[in-house]
């Protein structure tokens, strides 16, 4: 099956089609984790983007129920160098082919991904095009492309509809709020495993319901889109600052940060991989971290009572903030990894000690 990847800088590339037949749009970005394609798949954050995977074997260990961040595929396209066809695993219980003919996503294979990598580092993230319509001109998937523009709802779409509530297995130091941004299930699983029930409320949680819930802290979620179009998240930390713990992951330190009168700002290809050197500023000590965002909170327009605790080690961006005398935090990276090295997971256990009142 033929297939056709449009950029929006004019370029025209073809490859086999692999996964759902039929035509896509969204933000082409680049992951560079060697493992963890499940992961990257349903990882809400992605949502709305086209993932271009820079290891060139991919689908070789299948698709397990073990290892999905969320309860559905939330890219809008896949590219990779090589699909592999005959996948083996122990875990696993279905093909990745299978996986996206089922979630409805359109897949190419067989294209220069070291190319297509090179381009977005050159020209900066753009929208594309996924195609196996052999019967659309070029002409027509222009005019497509053209019409196309990333959703500004793109939280909307990915945040739970309904209030959650979910309780540990070994329930002893009360309930943590979650707004859900996008909100991946290993976030959920590391507070569970600490013995905090969680809540999860949708993104636009009103002030006074969270109050009504009597909770030991609140967490905003990581999550898609550009920070400055969470508007009702942003509020509710500004109005919740001194009246619980906050801490914020991906978007949602992003969200803390511009509560807190700092400002953000879109990367020209973002941190997307498994593999992003972070130095903590109070320990010298470094940490390989997982991240996946497009936009970064400013550093030179951070307020002067803000602590900056992190730096990208590769790029001297903001990594990490707290404002300790009103109890909030928040990291750039994914401390919970899924996937990726378990090195920042002490951040997230440190958090949650505090809660407890353990040194």
């Amino acid at each position: 099956m033929k297939a056709r990847l449009l950029m929006e800088d004019g370029s025209l590339i073809t490859g086999k089609g692999f996964g759902y037949q039929g035509t896509s749009c969204g933000e082409i970005v680049f992951n560079t984790g060697m493992t963890g394609y499940q992961e990257i798949l349903t990882d809400p954050s992605y949502a709305g983007q086209v993932v271009t995977l820079t290891y060139p074997l991919i689908g070789n260990y299948g698709i397990n129920i073990e290892d999905a961040e969320s309860d559905r595929v939330q890219v809008s396209g896949f590219v990779v160098k090589e699909y592999a066809k005959m996948p083996n695993h122990w875990q696993m219980n279905q093909s990745l082919d299978d996986y996206l003919i089922e979630n409805k996503i359109v897949g190419i294979s067989d294209v220069d991904t070291r190319m297509i990598t090179k381009r977005i580092r050159n020209i900066g993230a753009m929208n594309c095009l996924i195609t196996t319509d052999e019967e659309k001109s070029l002409e027509e998937l222009k005019a497509l492309l053209d019409d196309y523009t990333f959703p500004a709802n793109i939280v909307e779409e990915v945040s739970v509809e309904d209030i959650k509530v979910v309780t540990s297995e070994n329930s002893v130091y009360g309930n943590i709020a979650i707004v859900d941004l996008g909100l991946k299930q290993g976030i959920g699983k590391q507070i569970l495993k600490e013995g905090f029930d969680i809540t999860i409320y949708p993104f636009n949680v009103t002030f006074e319901t969270i109050l009504k819930g009597n909770h030991k802290a609140l967490l905003f979620s990581n999550g898609p889109g550009d920070p400055k179009e969470c508007h009702e998240a942003i509020q509710l930390a500004k109005d919740l600052k001194d009246k619980m713990p906050l801490f914020g992951i991906c978007l949602g330190h992003q969200v803390l940060a511009l509560s807190l009168g700092a400002d953000t700002y879109k990367l020209k290809f973002g941190h997307r991989g498994s593999n992003h050197p972070v130095i903590d500023l109070r320990t010298k000590k470094v940490f390989m971290t997982s991240q996946n965002h497009g936009y970064a909170v400013k550093k030179e327009d951070i307020p002067w009572e803000i602590q900056l605790t992190h730096l990208n080690v590769n790029d001297d961006t903001v990594e990490g903030l707290c404002l300790m005398q009103s109890k909030i935090e928040s990291v750039q990276f994914h401390p919970e990894e899924g996937p990726g090295p378990t090195d920042a997971t002490v951040i997230f256990t440190d958090w949650m000690n505090r809660l407890k009142g353990v040194d």
